[in-house]
This record gives C-alpha cells, structure tokens and sequence, in this order.
C-alpha cells in the first residue's frame, strides 16, 4: 500500500470517530423504529430535524464523507467480496481483496471455501466456527 493510501486511512478513521451517529428523525419515540433506527431524510414541513433547530439530532450533510478512495474498504484498506462458492475465488486479487464466506453456506462448504481460500493467499473475515482459534489466513493477524 502506498504511504497516500494508509494516510487515507488513517484520515478515514479520524472521521469516524468524529461524525455522529446520523438516525432518523424520531427513533426515539417510536416504538417501530427501535429496532431499525437507520437514517431516513425528514421531509415534513414543520419537521425540527429538517430544519436543524436546536437540541434535535443532526442531519446528515455534504461534509461528512470520508475520502473517495477508501469509500466501502475494510479498515484494512481491502474490498471485501462475499464468496458463495470455491469458483468465485477465481480472477480476485489476494493483495487487494478481502474475503468473506456467505452466511447462507453450510459447513462443510464454508471450510472448503476457507481452506482453498487460504492456500491462494487470500485473508478471510469470517473463517469457519470449526477453525476460529486456528486462522492461518485470518485477519486477525
């Protein structure tokens, strides 16, 4: 990785500490947003979220995106990719991909994905429950 990338990064994780948690308006109250209280617009005319008025959450703006380059890379500076199967381990690129096993494959294939995952080089996020404590490819590395 070049040292611009990592300073992306690093300028990336800087933000992220900083920027509030943008949810949406009413969360708070409404019993059916407890359980799903991600960011939604306020549209409403006399809506106090939209109109940015003092002691209501904030609203999310242009400022508050991180670097372009690092937008949907893991904190590792990797893209993820989710693999369903050993064949769409073909044509990715180990330096630059994460992997991470499908939640709807069984076992038995989530340790064949893992092991075929490994010896090619690639770092998986979710290896097997099986094979947590021993993780050659991990990214806990």
């Amino acid at each position: 990785m070049s040292s611009d990338f990592e300073r992306l990064l690093r300028l990336r994780n800087e933000m992220n500490k900083e920027r509030p948690e943008f949810l949406r308006h009413l969360w708070w109250k409404k019993p059916k947003f407890k359980n799903d209280p991600k960011w939604r617009k306020p549209k409403g005319i006399d809506n106090k979220m939209r109109r940015q008025l003092k002691g209501f959450p904030p609203v999310v703006k242009i400022g508050c995106r991180g670097p372009s380059l690092t937008r949907g890379l893991h904190p590792t500076g990797l893209k993820p990719v989710v693999v369903h199967n050993v064949s769409e381990l073909e044509g990715l690129n180990p330096a630059t991909t994460l992997i991470y096993i499908s939640g709807a494959v069984g076992l038995r294939k989530k340790v064949e994905i893992f092991n075929a995952a490994s010896s090619r080089g690639f770092r998986v996020a979710n290896p097997p429950r099986i094979l947590q404590h021993s993780t050659p490819g991990g990214v806990g590395q």
